[in-house]
């Protein structure tokens, strides 16, 4: 998968903030939809504060390398799709988080047995789907024609 790719779409769907914010659930964020958590230094200072460009980074790729471990732990077939198909699975776990994109099952499904048309047709046909609007249409693209 090509991580510096992936990179670019999350800063496309969830936006780039230089200083801390609440997410849409009120949640405290920074950078590229990074959850503040009790551990991390930001977690005490109040919204707005400003983050520097290294530390989004720094998040940002944590959050990668999270998102690829619970991918591994629990869909250990998923690297054996091609790089553009990991990427979908990548973007869509880091959205959603894992508990939450396991719940997609005829989706999931339907990528482990390479049917990009019913993997495609069951990503759209969700809650989901209407939330991200323009991200799910694009993920779906990704899914039916893959690497070209």
């Amino acid at each position: 998968m090509n991580k510096d790719k992936l990179i670019e779409e999350l800063i496309m769907d969830e936006g780039y903030k230089t200083e801390t914010y609440h997410d849409h659930l009120g949640f405290l964020t920074l950078g590229v939809g990074h959850l503040v958590l009790s551990s991390d230094p930001e977690f005490k200072m109040p919204v707005g504060t400003p983050v520097a460009e290294e530390r989004i980074r720094e998040c940002l790729n944590n959050d990668i390398d999270t998102v690829c471990e619970e991918l591994d732990r629990n869909m250990s077939w998923w690297r054996g799709l091609d790089s553009v198909r990991q990427k979908v699975l990548a973007n869509m776990c880091f959205n959603l988080g894992y508990p939450r994109l396991s719940k997609f099952v005829k989706f999931i499904d339907a990528l482990q047995k390479g049917d990009w048309k019913k993997a495609s047709e069951e990503m759209i046909d969700s809650k989901w789907a209407t939330q991200v609007g323009r991200r799910a249409i694009r993920l779906q693209q990704m899914v039916i024609h893959g690497e070209k």
